[in-house]
């Protein structure tokens, strides 16, 4: 298994971050890519630690929304410097988050046009977050992302079979977690059903949306195998096909993994 995105910088990880690595291998999780955002600028580095650090860790780079307004004259240069490294296989988390609004609007807006461009230029897959925002972000997306480009993944994918044919005629991969395992998330369970077997992605979003059994509790990428089952349940699969095909798609959508 592959999970697709988790946040290994995050401090809850501080105490047992190699044991939590650790956990994750044993579960049969064989890469991790973390999400390089973190607090935001100036530090754009976080998850290129990690990956240095650890073999079966890989990263992005990128501004999430609510540190839009973080983002100054030099940090565009930085990112495009950074998507260079081996180990950074992708620009994210960028998108829009209209719930919380830690960034105005239009500056958000901005940024994430700009990184769009960046990862362009860069020849980079993009991690797409949405929140209370789809129409914006996929109008953003449609005006500034080439279609049959590097590609993207919707991450931690909580929309509709609506959104999810929308985003899947653009052409992304549609990311699962903990979600999928909530009684009340017969939405996503439905999105993710119709979702093309290559497009399929899985992740933990750790420390974030523990699946069930775990819910309340610490996320970890070792929890991953419970979104593999629900899937598979689901889709009338077996958790070992799913888990190979998961990883498949991953693995065709990031070149720097091959």
């Amino acid at each position: 298994m592959i999970d697709s995105h988790c946040h290994l910088d995050d401090e809850r990880f501080d105490e047992d971050r190699d044991e939590v690595i650790e956990r994750a291998l044993a579960a049969g999780v064989e890469a991790m890519m973390t999400i390089g955002t973190g607090d935001g600028p100036p530090d754009l580095e976080v998850a290129i630690r990690l990956a240095e650090r650890y073999a079966s860790v890989w990263a992005t780079v990128g501004v999430h929304p609510h540190n839009a307004a973080k983002a100054a004259a030099a940090t565009i240069p930085r990112l495009a410097a950074l998507a260079g490294h081996p180990k950074v296989l992708a620009i994210g988390e960028i998108g829009l988050d209209y719930h919380y609004d830690f960034s105005p609007r239009d500056v958000q807006r901005g940024v994430f046009a700009d990184q769009l461009a960046l990862a362009r230029e860069a020849g980079k897959p993009i991690v797409i977050h949405t929140r209370e925002a789809w129409e914006d972000t996929l109008d953003i997306i449609e005006r500034h992302w080439p279609a049959g480009g590097p590609g993207g993944i919707m991450h931690c994918f909580s929309g509709g079979p609506d959104e999810a044919r929308r985003c899947l005629a653009m052409g992304f991969h549609l990311s699962f977690g903990g979600i999928v395992t909530f009684p009340k998330a017969a939405n996503v369970r439905e999105a993710a059903k119709i979702t093309p077997i290559e497009r399929l992605l899985v992740e933990t979003d750790a420390p974030y949306l523990a699946p069930a059994p775990y819910r309340g509790k610490r996320n970890e990428p070792a929890f991953v195998v419970e979104t593999v089952r629900r899937l598979a349940a689901d889709r009338g699969s077996t958790a070992a096909d799913m888990e190979s095909a998961t990883t498949a798609a991953f693995l065709g959508l990031m070149p720097n993994m091959r």
